[in-house]
């Protein structure tokens, strides 16, 4: 497998307020992540209860943000330097940016042997820049189309689709059977993108993926394709009624609660979508029938069969940290620690003993997909930067509202990038 592209009022404590770790004072730390309700939100608060207990004069304030939220509260903070200590890091582009101002600790050094012999080196290379080491890898999170293994059968599908056109046929078949083949939030813009980046991903070569990356320029004929491909797709009418005002994941009617619900029958997102799914099913439990198939292969597309998008997530201390912060990321990569990550989020973890917990289906075949993928990039707004991916979310959004073309979404991508 070959990793390219990669390398998501309220206050914070930094090293300078919270004492001196080397001279045996108290130390307060701030840790800021993305999980707001229910398991996920447990998770954070257990295991920061734990670490606690376990190094006494440590104590760490966990804020739980929205995460369409996060990345803008985390680029002022981080501007105004009041950062918090430990953070959620999405890697690609914005990793790169916050290390060019001098905002992240080097944890090169300081990361345990256990950790680096139990969670694989790709994974720490998403969160590399230069040879150092800026971010924790915490979870594996690649896209595909995550459905309902009753609605499937229900429609007669009886195999995942393997190509668009088998994708297209399903989404006929589902619409006969009464239900909205696709849920899609669009409202949050982000979900929407994901189906331009795929496509990207089966369109153009690795080359031309990674090259952006550093030239930002997108004057190759394959994104030109890759919107087409995405402007007939939904040509076809495939998603939930009212998608364009349809929230991500907040909600019954959010496009996870549509699926939660056995109101639609897939929806394209990461692998943290089970975790949502499953805190908006009526009984607040894992999605029996939950099944995932990776994004359908694109008839002459110059990208690599089997390339998958998505890639780690990881946490990273502030520059002005206190060591407590590298004890805090080693503890979360150890393998007890991530196997309760597993089981809180109900996603695959990083570490690859905890992996041998995994016993869903679908869990197991995104590992497998994953692992066998000839070509892995972490999600194009990610990599490229903020104003680059902003205007592509945004772009995306108005193809599929009819409002752009894919010859206007790839002029506002290469205006946007002239700033970045």
């Amino acid at each position: 497998m070959v990793l390219g592209l990669s390398a998501l009022g309220l206050t914070a404590c930094s090293a300078g307020s919270s004492g001196d770790a080397s001279s045996g004072g108290d130390v307060t730390m701030s840790l800021w992540q993305n999980s707001t309700t229910g398991p996920g939100q447990e998770f954070w608060d257990k295991t920061v209860a734990d670490f606690e207990a376990d190094n006494p004069g440590v104590t760490i304030d966990v804020q739980a943000i929205q995460n369409e939220d996060l990345d803008g509260k985390l680029q002022t903070a981080l501007n105004s330097g009041d950062a918090p200590d430990i953070f959620l890091q999405r890697g690609g582009g914005k990793m790169a940016a916050m290390v060019a101002a001098g905002q992240l600790m080097d944890l090169t050094g300081g990361i345990s042997d256990q950790v680096k012999s139990e969670i694989p080196e790709g994974s720490f290379i998403a969160n590399t820049l230069e040879d150092k080491v800026y971010a924790m890898p915490v979870a594996v999170l690649p896209g595909g189309i995550f459905y309902s293994q009753d609605l499937f059968d229900a429609a007669g599908i009886t195999e995942a689709p393997a190509t668009i056109t088998d994708l297209e046929t399903a989404v006929e078949k589902l619409k006969t059977s009464g239900v909205a083949p696709i849920a899609l939030g669009a409202k949050d813009a982000w979900p929407a993108a994901h189906w331009f980046y795929f496509f990207a991903l089966r369109e153009c070569s690795p080359d031309v993926l990674t090259e952006a990356a550093d030239t930002k320029d997108f004057s190759d004929d394959c994104w030109i394709k890759a919107g087409e491909d995405l402007e007939s797709f939904a040509a076809t009418e495939p998603y939930n009624q009212g998608f364009l005002t349809t929230a991500a994941q907040q909600g019954a009617g959010s496009s996870a609660g549509l699926v939660a619900n056995h109101q639609a029958a897939m929806e394209l997102m990461g692998a943290w979508n089970p975790g949502v799914i499953a805190s908006l099913t009526p009984d607040a439990k894992p999605l029996a029938d939950l099944s995932w198939f990776a994004f359908p292969e694109v008839d002459g597309g110059e990208g690599e069969p089997g390339s998958i998008l998505g890639g780690v997530d990881g946490y990273s201390c502030s520059v002005d940290a206190p060591a407590e912060c590298l004890d805090f990321l080693n503890y979360i990569g150890s393998s007890d620690v991530q196997k309760e990550y597993y089981a809180a989020f109900n996603a695959p973890p990083v570490n690859t003993v905890a992996q041998e917990a995994v016993t869903e289906p679908y869990l197991q075949k995104i590992i497998e997909a994953y692992n066998a993928a000839p070509y892995v990039s972490q999600w194009l707004d990610t990599v490229y930067g903020q104003n680059v991916g902003n205007a592509l979310n945004v772009g995306v959004v108005d193809l599929l509202a009819g409002k752009g073309s894919p010859e206007q979404l790839i002029q506002a991508v290469n205006d946007a990038a002239k700033k970045a």
